[in-house]
């Protein structure tokens, strides 16, 4: 058997974050390895947990989600990085 995608939730938002594990917990090839709710915090995680993937909200507090993945992707460039952003209009 195959073990499980690692996967890095970072989102300033809880519930989002929640909502995220959530939908993920059934699926048995993932495994959400770690929550962060800033990019500083998801950079130390990504250091620390060494993810697959990471789902990143591009507007965080204290780092945003640009500047996370940059330095993300210079000491971990195998990490693959899906991003999140709503600019708050309907389409």
């Amino acid at each position: 058997m195959k073990a499980p995608v690692r996967l890095l939730i970072a989102d300033d938002h809880p519930i989002v974050r929640a909502g995220f594990e959530g939908m993920l917990a059934e699926k048995s090839d993932l495994e959400v390895a770690g929550e962060a709710e800033n990019g500083e915090e998801a950079v130390h995680l990504a250091a620390l947990l060494r993810p697959d993937v990471i789902l990143m909200d591009l507007r965080m507090p204290e780092m945003d989600g640009v500047e996370a993945i940059s330095r993300i992707k210079e000491d971990h460039p195998h990490v693959h990085v899906l991003t999140t952003y709503s600019d708050g209009q309907k389409h």
